[in-house]
């Protein structure tokens, strides 16, 4: 196969974002350059490499082989380069992606405590949704991914081969109020009396669940505010401008004016925090960072 590096890194970027056109936007192309390489790719691989479903760009079976072998070639490339410079690394560099409340509920702790055990690792992260860590994961682009599960707790992606995940801590979901609203000085609500209040999502795709809102209610909810940020989230709870779901750990870190309610009347949710890696011998850095957000946990 006569294949380049930048062919390899856009198949990297489109596994990452699941479509060419936010491949494009990412790597700084025009979409039709994106598809020309992609096309390329898949002649000179001789076989089909992507995917095109309802909700984005899958890589094919073919696919998620030749990305496999392609980090390889890529983390290659990036290292000569170091060594031609003479900037060869004096830590150990770790990519950590974390689901969007874990800024506030883990991450400060977990890099406290890594500091303090293996101060020679240095940690970058970047946030997301959970199905979009696991497209970074298979792409490459992250080492680790703290990721959540809903019970029954499957598999987290139906690829080949299973990424690794380690379970750290299991945590339940609560409903934040306002401490002045209609549900003030109370611990617990009934689900039925949710019906009609007005929620505060996480904008989410046809391939993630709803963030935000009470799961399993029946009827349609009524959004009244969308935001990823989780304190523009506790702000507006607190002004008592909606509500919103967050999971029991989140008590430590609440704004003032917003309190958490217990759901009756429901099955208990509970979330699982897990974190996952490709499969294969973890580096002594990839241990140390799981260990610590365990701690932190």
């Amino acid at each position: 196969m006569d294949i380049s590096s930048t062919g390899l890194r856009i198949l990297q970027q489109i596994a990452e974002s699941g479509s060419f056109t936010a491949a494009a936007v990412d790597l700084g192309y025009t979409q039709s350059a994106v598809s020309r390489q992609a096309a390329s790719l898949e002649r000179s691989a001789g076989a089909a490499l992507f995917e095109r479903r309802p909700d984005g760009v899958r890589l094919t079976p073919a696919g998620l082989t030749l990305l496999r072998y392609g980090r390889t070639i890529l983390d290659s490339v990036a290292a000569a380069e170091r060594d031609i410079a003479g900037t060869l690394p004096q830590t150990e560099p770790v990519r950590l992606g974390v689901f969007l409340s874990a800024g506030a509920l883990i991450l400060p702790a977990a890099l406290t405590k890594l500091a303090a055990a293996a101060p020679q690792v240095t940690v970058t992260t970047s946030e997301g949704t959970t199905p979009g860590l696991i497209r970074s994961l298979r792409a490459g682009s992250i080492d680790l991914a703290v990721l959540t599960s809903r019970p029954p707790h499957r598999p987290t992606d139906g690829e080949s081969p299973r990424l690794y995940t380690e379970a750290v801590a299991d945590t339940e979901l609560a409903v934040a109020v306002s401490t002045t609203g209609v549900f003030a000085g109370r611990t617990a609500v009934h689900v039925d009396e949710l019906l009609d209040a007005a929620w505060i999502d996480t904008p989410s795709s046809s391939s993630e669940p709803l963030l935000g809102v009470w799961p399993g209610m029946p009827g349609r909810p009524r959004i009244v505010h969308s935001a990823r940020d989780w304190l523009t989230k506790l702000r507006l709870v607190a002004g008592g401008f909606g509500i919103t779901t967050v999971p029991v750990r989140m008590s430590a870190v609440l704004p003032p004016g917003v309190s958490l309610l217990q759901v009756e009347g429901a099955p208990r949710e509970l979330r699982r925090v897990l974190v996952a890696r490709l499969p294969g011998r973890p580096t002594p850095a990839f241990t140390a960072v799981t260990r610590a957000i365990g701690s932190a946990v």
